[in-house]
């Protein structure tokens, strides 16, 4: 145990946010994250695609609250993908884990303790959120969309088995060595990217551990979420059924 102390106290965690027109969002998400995580070493890499809504003002303005060591803003010029993302925010991390999550407040930081704890606990390459076993769920969301989540996950389940009740989330926190294997894996764009994070890194044997969450619809902007994801979904699971 006291070990495990010791090592709590040398982790350090790079938090990658991506985000695309967050002006709304992005000052509270921050503010939470600091507010949750007091006693942990962390920074927050803010990776954003040229937002046009001045979201890199604001976060420039929180620098200037908490320090550009503990905010890092890495901009790209355009949107070019949310697994591209995650790599460019890579490799400005300075942390032995990485937690990935959304900028739109569905991920609450509130969790970041309990990934953090059931790490330290099971030794875990990745944690992972699920809304989908007890103490997890969906708030805001109408009746369709729970439908075609919930779909999208049992196809995943059916033909994939993965060994996660929750492949398309995206709240996660990962070993860094880890998710720069996986991530070196990986071919998918967008949200197919997540499930193909989590699968690959199944395939490969890694310890993953789930934590419950539940999963708030944005609260301010609107939701990237379409058609035309649902089809790439759709192409994804049948690649990944094909290639792992």
């Amino acid at each position: 145990m006291e070990e495990q102390h010791q090592q709590k106290d040398t982790n350090k965690y790079s938090i990658i946010i991506p985000t695309y027109n967050e002006r709304l969002n992005v000052a509270l998400i921050i503010y939470l994250v600091f507010k949750h995580l007091k006693d942990i070493d962390f920074e927050i890499i803010v990776v954003d695609d040229g937002s046009p809504d001045g979201t890199q003002d604001i976060v420039k303005q929180l620098q200037n609250v908490y320090g550009e060591d503990r905010i890092l803003l890495r901009a790209r010029p355009k949107k070019l993908g949310l697994g591209t993302a995650y790599i460019h925010g890579l490799k400005h991390a300075s942390g032995n884990f990485v937690v990935i999550m959304d900028a739109d407040l569905s991920h609450h930081p509130k969790y970041l303790p309990n990934f953090i704890r059931k790490q330290a606990e099971t030794g875990a390459s990745i944690v992972t959120g699920t809304r989908y076993v007890n103490g997890g769920g969906v708030h805001g969301w109408n009746l369709m969309r729970k439908l075609t989540s919930r779909g999208a996950n049992v196809l995943a389940q059916t033909f994939l088995w993965p060994g996660v009740s929750d492949l398309t989330g995206s709240f996660r926190l990962y070993k860094r060595s880890v998710l720069e294997d996986v991530i070196n894996s990986c071919v998918s764009k967008g949200y197919v990217f997540q499930m193909e994070m989590i699968v690959r890194a199944s395939r490969k044997g890694y310890h993953i551990e789930e934590v419950p969450i539940t999963f708030v619809d944005r609260v301010y902007g609107s939701s990237k979420l379409g058609g035309s994801e649902i089809v790439e979904y759709l192409k994804g699971l049948v690649y990944l059924l094909v290639t792992t």
